[in-house]
C-alpha cells in the first residue's frame, strides 16, 4: 500500500534513552531547502526477507519515493534504522524518511532485527548479522533483488551494476549500524553516524586506564550498571512492547531476545566479578560488535556528531573513532554538538522537533555532507576538520585538529592544585570507599523515568580533591584532560594479583569548575571510572573530553572519589593515601585553546 504525503517535517525533541519510552537514540532530521515547499512522496511499507547469522529474518521496512523520481530521473538514497529500543515507526525515526524524501532522496527506512516488527534476535550491530542485513536492502536499493512483495527501486542513482548511490544516518544504536554496514559492503557511500559507541566494552564496562587502543583497555573496566541494566530490560520487553507470532524473535527462556554471548555479557558484568578466563571472552564479544574491531574495513567519508553531555558514549568514543580513521586514510571529520544522550538540548542547536537544519550550524554541515558525497556536488564545502560547541559563546569553535595537552598542573600535598612543580607541598592525604556508594556524578535513565535525580556530590572522607587558585583569565579547555596520579593502599595490594580482575582498586577521577561563591558544578556531569591494573605503579587516566570555559575568578578542582551511584564499585574496604612532593607528584595535563 502507497501512502501520499505533502507537508512539513517534525520529529521528537531530542534522543533519550528510557525503559519507558523504550527508545535509546534519536536521528537526525534532514528537511528541504529554507523557504522551499517540501516535495510530496509515497511511503510504501515493505517485507524483506534476509539471511543473517544463521538464521532467516524478516526485515520490516517503508520506502519513501519523492514525486517526479522514476527511472528516467532517478534519485540518490538514504538507509537508515532506529535507535535501540525503538522501530521504523518511531516519530524520530520516521522523520528521516519524511525528511530525505521531502529533500528529493530515495528513502529506505527500516527497524533493526529484534525490534519492531523486524525478526530475529539482537545481536548489538553485529556486522556478520545486522551489518548482512543491511547490505541486503542495499541489494534492493540496487536493483539486484525485489521486496518479498515484488516490489523494485529501479529509481535509484546507480553508481555501477548493483550498486546504488547510498548514504546513511541515525543515532546510537543506528549510528554503530552505519559503521558495521560499511565495513561489510563498499557500497554505501556516505555516513552521518551521531552519539554511537567506539568500543561497546568500554561504553557498558569503562576504564580509563591501563594500555590503551583507542578508548580500550587491556584492564577489565568498572561496571556501568544503570545504563547497561536500561538496555536489557528494553531489548527484553521487546515482545511485549512489540507483539510479533515470528519465532525467531525469541532465544531460550533465560535469555528471551538477546543473542546468547550478549546476555552472558550483561550477566557477567552484573556478577561483580571478572575471573580472567570469563572475562576475556566478555571483553572479546564486546569489542568484536564494536567498530573498534572493523573500522580498518570501513571507507566511506564519515561526518561523526557526538554529545558533549553524554554519560552513555562520552567525546572519547567518538575521538578514537576519528583518530582511526584518519589514520588510514578514510575521509573523516568531527563535530562535537551540545546534546547527547543525556540531554543537553540548547536554543539554536539543531532541534529535531523543528528539523531546523538550515538555520543550525551541524544542519547545515549534515547537508553539506549528502550534497559533496551523494549528489557530487564537488565544489561543496563540507566544514572544518573539527568543530566544538562553546556554550559561553552560543557557537561553534573550530579547528584544523584536535587540540593538544597543553597545561599542566600538579596536586600538592596540602590540597591544592599548583601551576609549577616547585610550588607542591610535601604531604600525604587519605579517603576510604564504604560498602555503599557515597558520591554522584552522572545523569542516566533515572530522571527519563522520573525517578529523582540529585545534584553531584561526594561524601567527606570518601574523596580528595585539589583546587587551583582563583584563575586571572578564562580557561578553555576542549578535549580529554589526562592524569598521572600514584597512590598507596596496601589492602589492594595485596588482592590485585588474585586472578580475578574486580579485585582491584577502583576509583573514580573528575574535574569541576569552582565557582568563587563555592558553588561546585562538575562539567557536564561525566566522571572517570578507573580498575588501576598495579597500585604499586603510576597510572595515568584520561578523563573524558569535555568542551568548558572557567570564567576569570573561577578554580579549577580536580577530584579522585571512592565510588559512584552510576557504577559498581570496590570489593571491601580499600583505604587510599595519595602522597605528595615536589620531586614525585600527581600531573593533571589540559587541552588548553585560547579564549575566545
Amino acid at each position: 500500500m502507497e501512502v501520499f504525503v505533502s507537508g512539513a517535517v517534525s520529529s521528537s525533541r531530542y534522543p533519550l534513552v528510557a525503559v519507558a519510552a523504550a527508545a535509546l537514540a534519536a536521528p537526525l532530521v534532514l528537511s528541504g531547502p529554507a523557504h522551499a515547499e517540501p516535495a510530496a512522496y509515497t511511503v510504501t511499507p515493505l517485507k524483506f526477507t534476509v539471511q543473517a547469522g544463521g538464521r532467516s529474518c524478516v526485515v520490516d521496512a517503508d520506502l519513501y519515493r519523492p514525486a517526479g523520481v522514476d527511472a528516467d530521473r532517478p534519485a540518490p538514497a538514504v538507509l537508515a534504522t532506529n535507535g535501540f529500543g525503538g522501530s521504523k515507526s518511531d516519530g524520530s525515526t520516521d522523520a528521516i524518511g519524511k525528511a530525505v524524501a521531502a529533500r528529493g532522496y530515495v528513502g529506505l527506512v527500516y527497524s533493526s532485527l529484534g525490534f519492531g516488527r523486524s525478526g530475529c534476535l539482537i545481536t548489538l550491530d553485529d556486522p556478520a548479522i545486522d551489518g548482512r542485513a543491511a547490505s541486503g536492502l542495499l541489494d534492493f536499493l540496487g536493483g539486484i533483488r525485489a521486496a518479498d512483495d515484488g516490489t523494485r527501486a529501479d529509481y535509484v542513482v546507480r553508481d555501477g551494476e548493483g550498486d546504488p548511490r547510498v548514504g546513511m544516518i541515525g543515532g546510537s544504536y543506528g549510528g554503530a549500524i552505519q559503521l558495521a554496514t560499511a565495513s561489510t559492503d563498499p557500497r554505501v557511500d556516505a555516513l552521518v553516524p551521531l552519539i554511537t559507541w567506539n568500543d561497546l566494552a568500554y561504553a557498558l564496562a569503562p576504564n580509563n586506564t591501563g594500555a590503551h587502543t583507542g578508548v580500550t583497555s587491556d584492564t577489565p573496566g568498572v561496571f556501568k550498571w544503570q545504563w547497561t541494566n536500561g538496555f536489557y530490560l528494553i531489548g527484553e520487553g521487546q515482545p511485549l512492547l512489540n507483539p510479533s507470532l515470528d519465532p525467531s524473535r525469541f532465544n531460550r527462556l533465560d535469555c528471551l531476545h538477546f543473542a546468547a554471548q550478549a546476555c552472558e555479557t550483561i550477566r557477567l558484568l552484573n556478577s561483580g566479578r571478572f575471573p580472567a578466563d570469563r572475562t576475556r571472552a566478555m571483553l572479546d564479544y564486546a569489542r568484536s560488535v564494536s567498530p573498534v574491531s572493523y573500522l580498518d574495513r570501513v571507507k566511506a567519508p564519515t561526518l561523526i556528531i557526538q554529545g558533549q553531555a553524554d554519560s552513555l558514549f562520552n567525546l572519547n568514543e567518538a575521538t578514537a573513532t576519528y583518530k582511526t580513521l584518519k589514520a588510514q586514510g578514510t575521509t573523516a571529520k568531527m563535530i562535537w554538538q551540545s546534546w547527547g544522550h543525556s540531554g543537553g538540548q540548547v536554543p539554536g542547536e539543531l532541534d529535531l522537533s523543528e528539523g531546523n537544519l538550515e538555520t543550525s550550524y551541524v544542519g547545515r554541515r549534515v547537508l553539506a555532507w549528502f550534497d559533496r558525497y551523494l549528489q557530487k556536488k564537488t565544489d561543496t564545502d563540507t566544514g572544518p576538520e573539527f568543530s566544538y560547541y562553546r556554550s559561553w559563546q552560543d557557537g561553534y569553535g573550530t579547528a584544523a585538529q584536535l587540540p593538544a595537552l597543553s597545561q599542566q598542573m600538579y596536586l600538592s600535598g596540602d590540597g591544592k592544585l599548583v601551576d609549577n612543580r616547585s610550588k607542591v607541598v610535601r604531604g600525604s592525604r587519605q579517603y576510604t570507599n564504604w560498602l555503599v556508594p557515597t558520591s554522584h556524578s552522572e545523569s542516566s535513565i533515572a530522571p527519563l523515568i522520573g525517578l529523582p535525580d540529585p545534584k553531584p556530590y561526594d561524601t567527606k572522607g570518601t574523596y580528595l580533591g585539589w583546587r587551583s587558585a582563583p584563575l586571572t583569565a578564562p580557561l578553555d579547555v576542549v578535549g580529554a584532560p589526562k592524569a598521572t596520579l600514584k597512590v598507596v593502599s596496601p589492602k589492594a595490594e595485596r588482592v590485585q594479583n588474585s586472578g580475578d580482575a574486580s579485585d582491584k582498586l577502583v576509583l573514580f577521577a573528575k574535574v569541576y569548575d569552582v565557582a568563587p561563591d563555592g558553588t561546585r558544578t562538575l562539567v557536564n556531569r561525566l566522571v572517570s571510572p578507573v580498575r588501576v591494573p598495579d597500585v604499586t605503579r603510576p597510572f595515568t587516566v584520561e578523563l573524558p573530553g569535555i568542551v568548558h570555559r572557567y570564567e576569570k575568578g573561577h578554580r579549577l578542582e580536580f577530584v579522585i572519589a571512592a565510588s559512584d551511584t552510576a557504577y559498581f564499585g570496590n570489593r571491601g574496604i580499600k583505604p587510599v593515601t595519595v602522597v605528595s612532593a615536589p620531586e614525585d607528584t600527581g600531573v593533571l595535563e589540559l587541552p588548553v585553546v585560547p579564549a575566545g
